[in-house]
C-alpha cells in the first residue's frame, strides 16, 4: 500500500444535501441567478490547468458529491446500490502529506512545485487549497533558503545539484511535523546551520529527516535515511488509537475522512468480541488495530517489511494484545491458513488502485470467510473484484457507500460488506441508515465517554 502513496501525485452529508458550497475563504461560490446566464469564472487556483491535479476545484462542493455519487452508481449498477457519498464539512487544506519538487526555470530561479500532469516539468506552487497550508509554508520557508546557504536544486537532466525533493507530514490530532529533506548525495555542506536556521523560522517543526536518493528515478524516495533532528518520526491519533508514522510509512492524507471511513467498515464487519479478523494489506497496521478493540483476535499481513515493523511498534504503543502481524502476500498467507485447517471470521480489505488479484480472493473463498469488507479507492477494480467475488458465492449485503477522502478531485473510496452466501442468515446487514444519524451517534457516544 506504501507503493501507491509513496511516490504519487464528512458535516455529514447524504451525496451533498444540505451541503455548503464554499470557498476557501468561507464565502459562497456564486451559483449564478436563475434565468442569467452564469458568467465563466476566474479559477480558485492560478495553476490548474497546468497542475490537472483538482479536477473539479472550481465545481461547488455538493455537485462534486452528486458526481461522485452518480459514477459510482454507474460503475456499480447490476452490483450492488449506492447509499451515499460522505462529503467533509471544509473541503480545503485537507491532505497532510505535502510533496513538492525542486528546480529551476528558465531564469535560473528557484522554484518548487509539483510535475505538470504526465511530464517532468515542475509548475511553480506557492500555496495549494487542497494541501495543509503550514506544509506550504515550511517549504516556502526553504525554497527561500537555498541561495543563501548555496544549496543547488537537482537537474534530472545533468544528475548535478543536491535538493531534489521536500516532504512534509503533519499530525492533524497531535500537531507534529515531520520534514523531509530528499537529497542526491549524503553530502550536505553547511547541513547543521541549514537546520538550525529550518527551526529558528519554524520551531513547530518535531523532526528532520535526510532520505538520500541518488537514482535516476521517478521514485521521490530513496533507501537510506539519517535523522538531522528529532526522533525521525511523529506520531498521531486516529479513531482513538496512536500511530507512529516515518518518512516512508503508508498514512491515509484525509484523517477526517479516515475516521469516518474505518469507523464505518467495522461498524459494517459487526464484531462482537469473538471474531478473528483478517487485515489483509495491512500497511502500518491503522485498521487492524483499530479493530482489534472489538474482535476476538487480529491478523495483519502486510509484504512491505518496513511498513510491518511500523506495525508492531504501533501495537506496541497502544498496548494491543490480541493482533499479530505478518510480512507475507496475504493471498499466500490465507492458502496457508487454509490448508493449516485455520480460518478467519472476516477479512477486511484495502487494496492499492489495481485492487485485488484472483488469487488473493480465491484464498478468501478456501478459508471459508463468513464475510468480507472491501475498503476501495478505484471503483472499477472493486466492480470487477465483486463480480469475481459473487462468482465465488458471495454477495454483497446492503449498499456501497462512498467517502469523499479527495475534495476538488475525480476521485472517491468505496466500502462494502460481502457475505459469504453460505454463511446463516442472520450476519445479512442492511445499510440503509442515515448518515447524518449514524454520525450524530458517534458524537454523542465520544462525549458520553
Amino acid at each position: 500500500m506504501e507503493k501507491r502513496e509513496a511516490n504519487e501525485r464528512i458535516k455529514r452529508t447524504d451525496a451533498g444535501k444540505n451541503k455548503k458550497d464554499v470557498r476557501p475563504d468561507g464565502k459562497k461560490k456564486d451559483a449564478g441567478r436563475a434565468g442569467v446566464p452564469e458568467r465563466k469564472q476566474k479559477s480558485l487556483c492560478p495553476v490548474s490547468k497546468k497542475c490537472g491535479g483538482c479536477q473539479l476545484l472550481d465545481m461547488p462542493y455538493s455537485q462534486q458529491l452528486t458526481l461522485k455519487k452518480k459514477q459510482l452508481e454507474e460503475t456499480l449498477k447490476g452490483i450492488c446500490k449506492v447509499q451515499t457519498v460522505i462529503g467533509m464539512e471544509q473541503p480545503f487544506h485537507y491532505r497532510n502529506k505535502v510533496h513538492a519538487v525542486f528546480d529551476r526555470d528558465r531564469r535560473g530561479n528557484i522554484i518548487s512545485g509539483i510535475y505538470q500532469e504526465n511530464t517532468h516539468i515542475v509548475v511553480p506552487v506557492e500555496k495549494c487549497l487542497i494541501e495543509d497550508e503550514k506544509a506550504d509554508e515550511i517549504i516556502g520557508t526553504i525554497r527561500g533558503m537555498l541561495k543563501s546557504f548555496k544549496i543547488r536544486t537537482y537537474d534530472e537532466d545533468t544528475g548535478y545539484g543536491l535538493l531534489r525533493h521536500v516532504l512534509i507530514r503533519k499530525g492533524f490530532q497531535s500537531g507534529e511535523i515531520m520534514v523531509v529533506l530528499v537529497t542526491a548525495s549524503p553530502v550536505f555542506p553547511s547541513k547543521n546551520n541549514f537546520i538550525k536556521a529550518l527551526r529558528e523560522k519554524h520551531p513547530e517543526i518535531t523532526t528532520i529527516v535526510q532520505n538520500i536518493n541518488g537514482r535516476g528515478t521517478s521514485m521521490v524516495l530513496g533507501d537510506r535515511e539519517q535523522v538531522l533532528y528529532g526522533k525521525g518520526y511523529i506520531t498521531d491519533q486516529l479513531c482513538g488509537c496512536t500511530f507512529r508514522i516515518s518518512s516512508k510509512s503508508f498514512y491515509q492524507v484525509n484523517p477526517v475522512q479516515t475516521e469516518k471511513l474505518y469507523n464505518l467498515a467495522i461498524e459494517l464487519a459487526g464484531l462482537t468480541g469473538k471474531e478473528t479478523v483478517l487485515d489483509a494489506y495491512c500497511g502500518i497496521g491503522t485498521i487492524g488495530i483499530i479493530a482489534s478493540r472489538k474482535a476476538g483476535q487480529v491478523i495483519g499481513v502486510e509484504l512491505n517489511q518496513d511498513a510491518v515493523r511500523d506495525a508492531v511498534n504501533n501495537a506496541k504503543l497502544n498496548q494491543i494484545s490480541n493482533i499479530r502481524f505478518y510480512c507475507n502476500d496475504a493471498g499466500r498467507f490465507m492458502v496457508n491458513m487454509a490448508e493449516r485447517g485455520d480460518r478467519a471470521d472476516v477479512v477486511i480489505m484495502d487494496p492499492p488502485r489495481s485492487g485485488s488479484t484472483e488469487e488473493f480472493m480465491d484464498s478468501i473463498k478456501k478459508m471459508g470467510a463468513d464475510k468480507l469488507v472491501y475498503i476501495s479507492c478505484n471503483p472499477e477494480t472493486l466492480a470487477r473484484d465483486l463480480r469475481y467475488m459473487k462468482k465465488l458465492g458471495y454477495r454483497v449485503d446492503g449498499n456501497a457507500v462512498g467517502v469523499d477522502m479527495f475534495a476538488e478531485t475525480y476521485h472517491v473510496e468505496t466500502v462494502c460488506l460481502l457475505s459469504n452466501r453460505k454463511s446463516k442468515p442472520d450476519t445479512h446487514v442492511d445499510l440503509t441508515l442515515d448518515m447524518e444519524d449514524y454520525y450524530r451517534i458517534k458524537d454523542q457516544e465520544k462525549t458520553v465517554k
